[in-house]
């Protein structure tokens, strides 16, 4: 993907690049890719180890970076009119392997989940980008699922903000809940909402959640049963009720899967959600190319209807997003080493690959941002 110059949009992937991910990837790749990310010209590589997911600050000025199976996070900052990466240091989180970020709507705090100690985590955004030392860590209390290797113990694995910013929902795929928590803007202390977890089904292993953007529900990928989970969103309790369960992959898809990622479009009419094949075992995956299923939106109430079922053209698309336009989808395959364009139809929410395809080491987060 090339395009000239001129355009200040950037894209920023993240990758695995350590031998025991089998990764591939340097670090953090920047792209600059036009208006609608049509054209991807390389910018920069920022060589570091396992930056596995990204969140870009409120003003668009810092860029900060969880390290999978390693214990901190980095800050950058972003050059205006560029996007290139300058590095401002890093700062421990409290526990291991950080797997989610989310800047607080303060944009005062930023919010880390760590996945292999159970705990999520609260830093504090300083004026000049740079991050400060901990300001607290609260663990995730409860009883872990049935799956003897999945299900150890707490492991959360996303940390969005609510669409009000009141509340953090931390789906935890160790302890089949969840969570509801609140952040002290001022202090930065993080405590349980007024309802402080919900239960998921048993072994559902919920990953990551997405709210729609007008009605009152919420959507869980489930991890474990590559399952789709539809719940009604109490935003004045901040409390979640689970109202429908559906497959993520094919009703009749026998083989090992892991569902990835879920999102909905920002018009809220289609839900998506991907399907990695192969990926509760140590094999690369397949054996054929893995999925994203597609759902409508009832605008009645909110349940979801499978509509299909695109092939992302590679193997385990553990993330992907819209382009910046909302009009593009952009599937991250991390084992077969590729980002796959689709051009989403706004009627029927069919993906059509777009033929264009990126190729990069092992990746497994993209972030927009308009420069500034």
């Amino acid at each position: 993907m090339t395009r000239p110059s001129g355009e200040n949009t950037v894209a920023y992937v993240g990758s695995r690049t350590t031998p025991g991910r089998n990764g591939r990837g340097k670090g953090i790749e920047v792209y600059d890719v036009g208006p609608g990310a049509d054209h991807w010209t390389p910018l920069q590589t920022v060589e570091l180890d396992n930056p596995a997911f990204l969140a870009v600050d409120h003003t668009r000025r810092y860029l900060y970076a969880v390290h999978g199976d390693l214990t901190y996070v980095s800050a950058f900052r972003v050059e205006p009119g560029t996007g290139r990466l300058s590095a401002l240091g890093r700062q421990e989180t409290g526990g291991r392997n950080p797997a989610h970020l989310a800047v607080a709507p303060s944009n005062r705090f930023l919010a880390v989940a760590n996945h292999s100690s159970g705990s999520v985590a609260s830093l504090p955004l300083r004026e000049d980008g740079r991050l400060g030392p901990v300001t607290d860590l609260l663990l995730l209390p409860g009883e872990p699922g049935p799956h003897r290797t999945e299900q150890t113990g707490s492991k959360p694995h996303q940390v969005p903000f609510t669409p009000d910013g009141r509340f953090l929902v931390v789906p935890d795929k160790g302890l089949d809940r969840l969570f509801t928590l609140a952040l002290d803007a001022t202090p930065g202390k993080l405590s349980f909402g007024p309802v402080p977890h919900t239960a998921t089904r048993e072994m559902a292993g919920p990953r990551h959640i997405c709210f729609h953007p007008r009605l009152p529900y919420a959507y869980t990928i489930d991890e474990l049963r590559s399952t789709v989970t539809t719940y009604r969103w109490d935003a004045a309790r901040g409390a979640l009720e689970s109202v429908q369960t559906l497959p993520s992959t094919a009703p009749s898809a026998t083989g090992d899967s892991r569902a990835g990622e879920i999102a909905v479009t920002p018009d809220g009419r289609f839900v998506y959600a991907s399907n990695r094949g192969g990926a509760g075992d140590s094999t690369p995956g397949g054996p054929e190319p893995d999925t994203i299923g597609v759902f409508a939106v009832s605008a009645a109430e909110g349940t979801l209807r499978p509509v299909g079922r695109q092939s992302t053209g590679g193997v385990r698309p553990r993330f992907f997003c819209f382009g910046p336009d909302g009009r593009r989808l952009f599937a991250a395959n991390e084992r077969s080493h590729t980002i796959m364009a689709f051009d989403v139809d706004a009627d029927t929410g069919a993906l059509r690959p777009s033929g264009e395809a990126l190729s990069t080491g092992s990746p497994v987060c993209v972030v927009f941002s308009r420069t500034p």
